[in-house]
């Protein structure tokens, strides 16, 4: 299944989701080093989260990176990327991405569910959810993994944490779904987002960091569960004191 667009509309300009969305592109194709296949990895193992550095406090070896081990001998003998800030590639990293699918889809992800979430939370509010879900996304999968040595890279632990916001927020509204090729279904948020979350668990073995994923997710939900009843009233609001002309169904 693939969402086409949300059948729920607000009455903002989401500038944050914009804003967002354009530091996500512009990463990948005016910052990233694309030029070969070899200076990509490069780039990444130079400014991506690593779980071996975090776990450590350093940054890799030449020798880790190559047999893949994490060993932590409490120097920086040997580090490639000496002057690295293992801890702002947290950051970093949800602006990253390993390629253009990847970027691409959670961008239209960010696109589809992000902007009922502005409306809902506000700017700040907002902002604070989705950097918030994108840490405890890499948080949990360090945890996992505390010897992975492979960067990771994404922004789709902290678009999960907003999946997760918006299922609790409207869990009856309509997703329009690209399935089985040819058909195009309305589906309850509720449906689409409880499948897409079981998936997770099934792709493991695909590369991909599940693990952020359901992390992202539950935060989000978690979150937004104590938080439900002000948000939906902060919606009705704004849409009650806002003409219908701005409102921009998707």
């Amino acid at each position: 299944m693939f969402p086409i667009r949300d059948l729920n509309p607000t009455r903002i300009v989401p500038v944050i989701t914009f804003l967002l969305i354009a530091g996500g592109l512009g990463a990948f194709f005016f910052w990233q080093d694309q030029s070969t296949e070899e200076t990509q990895i490069e780039f990444l193992y130079e400014h991506a989260v690593i779980a071996c550095e975090v776990t450590t406090g350093e940054p890799l070896t030449e020798d880790e990176i190559v047999r893949n081990v994490c060993e932590d001998d409490g120097g920086s003998a040997g580090t490639l990327f000496s002057d690295k800030n293992i801890w702002l590639a947290g950051i970093a990293s949800l602006f990253l991405h390993g390629g253009l699918f990847h970027v691409l889809s959670n961008m239209w992800f960010l696109w589809i569910f992000g902007n009922n979430v502005e409306e809902g939370f506000g700017t700040l509010g907002y902002l604070v959810m989705y950097f918030a879900a994108g840490i405890v996304a890499t948080g949990a999968f360090v945890l996992l993994n505390p010897d992975e040595t492979v960067p990771l890279v994404g922004a789709s632990g902290a678009i999960a944490g907003l999946l997760g916001a918006y299922l609790v927020l409207f869990p009856t509204h309509k997703v329009l779904t690209w399935m089985f090729i040819v058909f195009f279904v309305p589906i309850r948020a509720v449906l689409f987002l409880g499948f897409w979350f079981i998936a997770q668990f099934g792709i493991g073995d695909t590369g991909v960091a599940w693990e952020a994923h359901v992390a992202g997710f539950l935060f989000g939900v978690l979150v937004t569960l104590p938080l439900r009843s002000r948000v939906l009233a902060r919606i009705d609001t704004l849409h009650r004191s806002t003409p219908e002309r701005f409102g921009r169904p998707r």
